[in-house]
């Protein structure tokens, strides 16, 4: 071996951690307080694009808009979650991160917190007059007075050989410790409420009803224990809606309010009970609750095929594309004419001014303009699933027969029609209703969550206002001396009033006031 082989062997080499030196290192990293403030930013942070990008939960018809109008765009919000946040894969992955960090730092903080609680306070020190506070008495004072009249100061009170200890404001470690498990009673709380609970969106027009059933939802969020049978057995009809616009100065056309009227079963054979359902005013029934999101039009048409049968009569939701003017896009298809299917794209005006285009929000002059009309296999009966707004795939589209192309033809008042070319039917504008969108869900954690957010609050208030400090008095020969020391740090000018109040107390026998 030579002399560099053996300088070679000679040099330590550092010792590699192995499995269970990571695994220490990880979970010693993941529960530190700095990585827990890391999550709690990153959890507040992935919950904005909630916010700004529209969520298939809360309003579906904003989701399908953006993925008519800008499809590209929609996509990669879809590729990456961002129309269903809260339900992600990312978001329950910090969700879990967070509640693993928080469950270790709670933890070994309760142990310590236990055994601060159980220790006496420290013994006084020999020289009180080194502290921050110190003042000597004017009257003699025995050990057995000072700690009587700390002990009504509310002072948790240890006594010596001449000296007496005293100290307050355990609340404040109360508080951070009542936060933190308050936190994690929240995250409890959302996931049980995901578990056991389930929301869904429906699509009501005016004289349409629905049942609480999962077969009734256009969109349904079950949690994972949730079934069919979990369902309130409720029932309601949309009787009515009503919307107020503003008519006159710079905001007119502004929604002011609007209102659906509802006839509601609370359960099957139930009498049926009137309820105004309005936005932030909720239907409640034993827990469940249905929330108004949105509304539109829904004109009714009446398609008369080539064989001069009726093969399609009633309203036909329309997505909203000018939210001032609530100027909205229609599809409708005829599966069912014949000889050949029918589809027809309209634009809706609620009140036209002639000319293509609606003034006002408000039905005052309700017309329907026909961009395109349409015959052939429509492709509903493939099996692939369609949106109610778009009326077929683009390949399907390239293989439908155009009967009408163009705004060419004069806008449909109520009552008007046009009669197809090539005698393949008739298309009529009979009248014009209302839709109203609603968020039904039903949240068991809702309650638990509420009491852990007040008790949060509660506690980061005991937190930032409660003062950590301690009071020593010596006695000796009769002469007593008190100093004082806060533990918390920024509190010293508060402590300066609270310490001349006990040296009056500890002078005088008088009582603290607060």
């Amino acid at each position: 071996m030579t002399v560099d082989e053996l300088e070679k062997e000679r040099t330590p080499r550092p010792a590699g951690m192995g499995p269970v030196g990571w695994l220490r290192w990880t979970w010693r990293t993941l529960t530190a307080m700095k990585t827990a403030l890391i999550l709690l930013f990153l959890f507040a942070l992935a919950s904005v694009p909630g916010s700004l990008v529209p969520q298939r939960g809360v309003e579906p018809d904003k989701v399908a808009q953006l993925f008519q109008n800008n499809p590209t765009l929609a996509e990669w919000y879809d590729r990456f979650q961002l129309f269903d946040v809260f339900t992600s894969a990312w978001f329950a992955a910090i969700y879990l991160l967070l509640f693993t960090s928080l469950i270790g730092c709670v933890l070994p903080r309760t142990a310590t917190y236990v055994r601060e609680l159980r220790r006496r306070p420290p013994a006084a020190p020999r020289n009180l007059s080194r502290l921050p506070y110190f003042s000597p008495l004017d009257d003699p004072l025995t050990v057995e007075e000072a700690a009587r009249r700390l002990r009504r100061l509310r002072f948790r009170v240890d006594v010596g050989d001449g000296w007496v200890a005293a100290e307050k404001g355990y609340l404040r470690e109360t508080g951070n410790l009542l936060f933190h498990v308050s936190l994690l009673g929240l995250l409890v709380a959302v996931g049980f409420g995901s578990l056991y609970g389930y929301r869904g969106n429906v699509l009501v027009a005016e004289g349409d009803g629905f049942a609480n059933t999962v077969a009734a939802y256009d969109r349904f969020i079950p949690g994972t224990q949730v079934s069919a049978e979990s369902l309130e057995p409720f029932s309601f009809t949309l009787k009515d809606f009503q919307a107020s616009y503003q008519v006159e100065g710079d905001k007119r056309g502004q929604e002011l309010d609007y209102s659906a009227f509802l006839s509601v079963n609370d359960s099957p054979g139930s009498p049926a009970r009137d309820y105004t359902l309005k936005v932030n005013e909720p239907l409640e029934i034993n827990g469940t609750q249905t929330y108004l999101i949105g509304h539109g039009y829904a004109p009714v048409f009446k398609v008369t095929d080539g064989k001069g049968q009726v093969a399609f009569e009633g309203p036909v939701p329309c997505l909203i594309e000018d939210k001032p003017s609530l100027t909205s896009g229609c599809v409708v298809k005829v599966p069912d004419a014949q000889p050949s299917q029918l589809g027809f794209l309209l634009r809706f005006l609620p009140t036209s001014d002639g000319a293509g285009a609606s003034l006002f929000p408000g039905a005052l002059n309700p017309q329907v303009q026909l961009l395109g009309a349409f015959s052939g296999d429509l492709g509903v009966r493939s099996g692939r699933p369609q949106s109610v707004y778009e009326l077929a795939p683009p390949e399907v589209m390239r293989k439908l027969t155009p009967l009408v192309m163009g705004t060419g033809h004069a806008p449909l008042a109520v009552g008007g029609s046009l009669d197809l070319p090539k005698g393949a039917g008739k298309l009529e504008f009979t009248g014009a209703k209302e839709w109203i969108t609603l968020q039904i869900a039903y949240d068991p954690g809702r309650l638990p969550a509420l009491i852990a957010a007040a008790a949060a609050v509660a506690g980061i208030v005991c937190s930032l206002t409660i003062r950590r400090r301690r009071v020593w008095v010596r006695v000796k020969d009769g002469v007593a001396e008190v100093g004082g020391l806060t533990r918390t740090e920024g509190s010293a000018m508060g402590f300066t009033e609270e310490f001349a109040d006990i040296v009056k107390v500890l002078s005088a026998g008088g009582k603290d006031a607060r």
